[in-house]
């Protein structure tokens, strides 16, 4: 049986480092693969397409910090074509769009692209499927090459190569890891995400992969890149903000929080199709965060921290000189801010 690890496993060792400052640190990614210096995500960071999560305010900011917002798929077409045009209007440079794999799904595609949306989001659990598979030879013939297509969720190197032959310009790595995920409790299916990123990475294909699930740190997301991820995808990080959909409820305390939720959680499958099947994830409230820029510059900065301790310029040079240490349980606690756990 394989050994396997997911981030809180995990360590990197620090390197010796010529950055003199943070800011030396390059975090471009290219996602588009056109040339175009626009094209160049310089924060390799994309918002989850959840309901509350990404709809326009969360898909301007993310553009306007040169990450990538996907807005979501459970509305209307017409109301989420709306949320595209509204958000070009405002200048995003990058903007996607999720669609499914049945129904008018190649409808939304279409008016979507029409839009404006230069990505469209293949967004189901389980991305190695029959449907996932036509849907994605389906979007090849319609649009060629004149739009780029991410698909997932998988967890697997064949699994991602399949994807990859079907048509998949990126990948959305991870099943089970998110923070509202209950996939592998209800099904007894996943693998940890660390072990999933660095599994792909073995790949030889040049399609982008997108570490999804599992991250729930900066610090985690400077493991995915480390591991093999061009990019990370983060929901509950964003999640309570401002730019986030939903409204800002305060209980009997004075405290503000705003509801998130997963997309096969029973409310939203209700809220969506009117009728929920086994739920795989949940709902909760979170606090009120603020706007979402303050963390956006807190991830910008974490990333750049994690670059200099392994004394790479680049993602590429983080890539090549990383090295993994496993840590015990004793020291997952010692990696913690420990002395709030003191006895008194």
């Amino acid at each position: 049986m394989k050994q396997t690890y997911c981030y809180d496993d995990v360590l990197m060792e620090p390197k010796y480092s010529e950055l003199t400052s943070r800011a030396q640190a390059d975090l471009s990614s290219p996602l588009f693969c056109t040339g175009n210096e626009s094209d160049i995500l310089t924060l390799p960071v994309i918002s989850s397409p959840m309901d509350t999560v990404t709809e326009g305010e969360m898909a301007f900011v993310m553009s306007a910090f040169g990450g990538l917002g996907i807005i979501h798929r459970y509305n209307t077409i017409k109301e989420q074509v709306s949320l595209i045009k509204k958000t070009k209007i405002r200048g995003s440079n990058n903007l996607g769009a999720a669609i499914g794999v049945t129904g008018d799904f190649l409808d939304r595609a279409t008016a979507l692209y029409d839009a404006g949306a230069n990505l469209l989001c293949v967004d189901v659990a389980h991305g190695n499927h029959i449907l996932m598979k036509k849907a994605l030879r389906a979007l090849r013939d319609i649009f060629g090459n004149d739009i780029h297509i991410m698909a997932g969720n998988v967890a697997t190197l064949d699994a991602f190569e399949a994807l990859a032959d079907w048509g998949a310009d990126s990948i959305r790595v991870g099943v089970g890891g998110g923070s509202l995920c209950s996939t592998r409790i209800v099904s007894g299916h996943g693998i940890p995400s660390l072990q999933s990123v660095l599994d792909i990475s073995r790949t030889t294909y040049e399609t982008k992969i997108v570490a999804d699930g599992g991250i729930r740190s900066t610090g985690d997301m400077v493991k995915a890149l480390a591991a093999g991820a061009d990019f990370i995808m983060v929901g509950s990080m964003l999640s309570g903000t401002d730019q986030t959909p939903g409204q800002i409820f305060t209980n009997m305390k004075g405290e503000s929080y705003k509801v998130f939720r997963g997309m096969a959680s029973f409310d939203a499958q209700k809220d969506w199709r009117g009728k929920s099947s086994t739920p795989e994830g949940i709902s909760t409230t979170v606090p009120y965060r603020g706007s979402v820029e303050e963390i956006l510059k807190d991830v910008r900065g974490g990333l750049s921290s994690g670059l200099s301790y392994s004394g790479a310029q680049n993602l590429s040079e983080l890539r090549s000189k990383a090295t993994f240490v496993l840590q015990s349980n004793a020291a997952q606690l010692e990696s913690n801010t420990h002395i709030l756990w003191r006895d008194k």
